[in-house]
């Protein structure tokens, strides 16, 4: 399976830690799901899934506190199901009765360069491995995605560039550290109980070795 390799970066990024319930406190690095998100970003087909294979850390990491206006609530999935079956129905959100302050600790300058490759999870004729390599090349070197890619949160908007093996590349940060226990992915093989699976995490000279999805390094 042909591996691609993504150069993303942008001015701030937040990749939440989810043991912080209230204030917003950034993982050190982008997490596996974040970085997958960029790939679906550029192509996401039902037939396919795309696995994290590696991170490289191209930028010092550092840090911002910033504070942010944010909503206390969400529309209920109550109320949109029955807006849909009635074809009307409220379904707005008054923000400055729901306004709320909360401050967050982010990463700012970041960049990374991510490795993936993606499974088949249907292998009927019409989904063919060689076709979709092919698409999301073609997207990735024009620079078109399905939604804009972003760094852990909507409004950190990530720049993305497809990396070809034959151009010099930037060395990665030449730092060593334990990352601890890291958000991998949400698994959703029961749709009405997502649960969290993470794996320790650890950077040599700048590089994080992600191992795969069914690995006995993945807890969850």
């Amino acid at each position: 399976m042909r591996t691609f390799c993504l150069e993303v970066g942008g001015p701030f990024a937040c990749f939440t830690r989810p043991e912080m319930k209230v204030e917003r406190v950034s993982y050190d690095v982008i997490t596996p799901s974040a970085a997958r998100a960029v790939f679906e970003a550029i192509l996401w087909k039902p037939a396919i899934r795309w696995q994290i294979r590696k991170i490289e850390v191209l930028k010092p990491i550092r840090w911002i506190n910033l504070r942010r206006n944010e909503v206390a609530s969400i529309i209920s999935g109550s109320k949109v199901k029955t807006a849909m079956n009635k074809g009307s129905g409220d379904l707005g959100i008054f923000i400055e009765e729901e306004r709320q302050q909360r401050a967050g600790l982010f990463l700012r300058d970041v960049c990374y360069r991510l490795h993936a490759d993606f499974d088949m999870l249907d292998n009927t004729p019409a989904n063919n491995p060689v076709k979709f390599s092919e698409m999301f090349r073609r997207r990735a070197e024009k620079g078109q995605c399905f939604n804009q890619p972003y760094l852990g949160t909507r409004e950190f908007a990530a720049d993305f560039k497809l990396i070809d093996k034959n151009e010099p590349l930037i060395q990665a940060l030449e730092e060593t550290r334990e990352l601890g226990w890291m958000l991998y992915d949400m698994d959703f093989s029961d749709p009405d109980n997502p649960t969290p699976r993470f794996f320790q995490a650890r950077m040599h000279s700048g590089v994080i070795d992600i191992p795969d999805w069914y690995s006995d390094e993945v807890k969850g």
